[in-house]
């Protein structure tokens, strides 16, 4: 068995992606650290320097622009690891400014940090990368990654990893550990969650009064809280362990979890239905969220975590059911933070961001 007694932390840690959901769940983790290291936080909007946010010194830079790798590499000088969390989910209908985020960026990351001389990177790859065909029963991180082809999410997560078995493979990159969750969740990530999913016309408290929720039974979709998850990425900082690990807690998100927290009944419909009928009003502009998203849900298996809890001694605090009631609590309850990312947008501010930039589906964002 591996041995798993922490080490020290790394003095100086850089966090791309640190005003999003597992990036403010890390800087809450790092916070509570003794001693504290020293974080650089990379986003592309900096928030306020308010908790958890106030403690790290802050650079604004867009992965997607083609001089990313050039302003990353100075700012990751002296920096002992680089945990590269950054992501892009909207804009859906912009698959050009998606792609750069996901492969463009992770290569500008990784890259900047092999020249600074980082010594460790930790990527958050995803459980959507794993191939179809054990929908419902656990697989280990030798199950194929060939993901959901009709699910941009996972593409992205999948051409990631492929550079990064290519970006590895250079005797002086630095050693890399990638992590593969499943859902990840918490109460402040609910808001944002609901502002990438809900169409700007759709009154928020709509989340409060659905009658009904149209689903198949057969959902079973791995879950993990964020703090699990920056539980997780701590101890791989301390371990400087390498290669992938999923992260998910034993219990999925079956049917009647994912409806409880809305206090409705489930109609069963065949999740081929959902995923054309998801397609067909996002490609008329009428909701913002592909119906790939709706295969991945019916496709990706459930995850064994036995290495992340053997070589990292990780063993998550929350289940998944209690991580989406969580979310969906803050979603009914406008919760956020003071991060563009997860602040609360009231109906006034998300009408305006239509008016003026057009909907979230579209616009490249600011």
């Amino acid at each position: 068995m591996t041995d798993t007694t922490r080490s020290a932390l790394p003095r100086r840690i850089v966090v791309t992606g640190a005003s999003g959901n597992v990036g403010t769940a890390l800087l809450r983790r790092l916070a509570a650290h003794d001693p504290r290291p020293d974080i650089v936080a990379i986003a592309r909007r900096i928030p306020p320097a308010r908790d958890p946010y106030a403690g790290a010194r802050w650079c604004s830079v867009d992965l997607a622009d083609p001089d990313a790798a050039a302003r990353l590499r100075p700012v990751m000088a002296g920096a002992d690891a680089v945990v590269h969390l950054a992501w892009g989910f909207q804009p859906s209908h912009r698959r050009d400014y998606l792609g750069r985020v996901a492969l463009d960026g992770t290569r500008a990351v990784t890259t900047a940090a092999a020249g600074a001389g980082v010594a460790h990177i930790v990527h958050m790859s995803s459980g959507a990368v794993y191939s179809r065909g054990s929908y419902g029963r656990e697989v280990d991180e030798t199950w194929s990654t060939d993901g959901v082809p009709s699910c941009t999410y996972s593409v992205d997560k999948v051409r990631a990893e492929r550079f990064l078995d290519e970006f590895e493979t250079d005797p002086g990159a630095p050693l890399l550990t990638r992590f593969r969750p499943g859902f990840i969740g918490q109460f402040v990530a609910g808001n944002g969650l609901e502002r990438y999913v809900l169409p700007e016309l759709v009154p928020s408290a709509i989340t409060d009064h659905l009658p009904v929720l149209p689903m198949d039974r057969s959902l079973a979709v791995p879950a993990v809280h964020s703090d699990d998850v920056a539980d997780a990425i701590v101890a791989a900082l301390e371990q400087r362990v390498a290669g992938p690990f999923n992260l998910a807690s034993p219990a999925p998100v079956r049917a009647d979890d994912f409806a409880e927290p809305f206090g409705c009944p489930i109609v069963p419909l065949p999740h081929r239905v959902l995923s054309i009928v998801a397609e067909a009003t996002w490609r008329l502009r009428l909701q913002p969220v592909e119906g790939g998203w709706i295969d991945l849900a019916y496709n990706t298996p459930l995850l064994d975590c036995t290495r992340a809890a053997r070589e990292l001694g990780w063993t998550p605090h929350h289940t998944g059911p209690d991580a989406w009631a969580e979310t969906v609590r803050g979603m009914r309850s406008r919760a956020g933070t003071d991060s563009p990312v997860l602040h609360p947008r009231t109906a006034r501010q998300r009408m305006a961001a239509l008016v003026e930039r057009g909907p979230i589906d579209h616009r490249i964002p600011s």
